[in-house]
């Protein structure tokens, strides 16, 4: 399949109530698009990497009544599973679709990563455009820009508190024109996870 693009419409899936109904909807409407994405994406992120990225599909499996208010796709070096490893992510929420390298909760060695960059806050500020955001919880919609967000109070937290995060990228509006061409989609994909590769090669490290 070849991707063409998102439409406002996507978003709509989690309007949808009902478990089996809103994963009915996300299995028929957005993870074939997430596929083609994968597929087009997965050559260039191994690339930019040097590691063998390989694609994993959220399919929400431990839901057992509240259907998911988002939904995504990761790239990781782990062919197994990505939520213990940095790894980026594509996804959506009803009013965004986001673009993050990611480090969860599960991540076993967040506080290591933490004060690597806690080390290089110059480097990440001087690498990553004042218009990207960052999220502490993967979880909520919440997320503030790189250039209001207090980076070295932020990394200190997920350096101290167990389950902290760090997510940092881009959100796009469901009307963005980008979203709606494949290809200009593919080439903001590719230019975002670029930009942050850097960071990733740091966690890496």
């Amino acid at each position: 399949m070849e991707f063409t693009g998102f439409l406002e419409q996507d978003f709509n899936v989690f309007t949808i109530d009902g478990l089996k109904e809103r994963m009915e909807a996300i299995r028929e409407t957005i993870q074939p698009k997430f596929k083609a994405i994968g597929e087009e994406l997965s050559g260039d992120i191994s690339n930019m990497t040097g590691n063998d990225m390989y694609v994993h599909i959220a399919q929400h499996a431990r839901r057992t009544k509240n259907p998911p208010n988002d939904t995504w796709m990761a790239f990781c070096h782990n062919k197994r599973g990505y939520k213990k490893h940095p790894h980026f992510q594509i996804g959506m929420w009803d009013d965004h679709l986001f673009m993050w390298l990611a480090y969860i909760y599960e991540m076993p060695h967040k506080q290591e990563v933490a004060s690597s960059f806690l080390n290089h806050l110059d480097d990440i500020h001087e690498t990553l455009p004042g218009s990207y955001v960052i999220s502490l919880d993967h979880t909520k919609k919440d997320a503030a820009s790189l250039s209001e967000i207090d980076l070295k109070q932020a990394l200190t937290r997920v350096q101290n508190v167990k389950k902290a995060e760090f997510l940092v990228g881009r959100y796009f509006k469901p009307d963005d024109p980008r979203l709606s061409n494949g290809e200009a989609f593919l080439n903001e994909a590719k230019h975002t996870f670029e930009t942050l590769t850097p960071l990733y090669k740091l966690s890496m490290g």
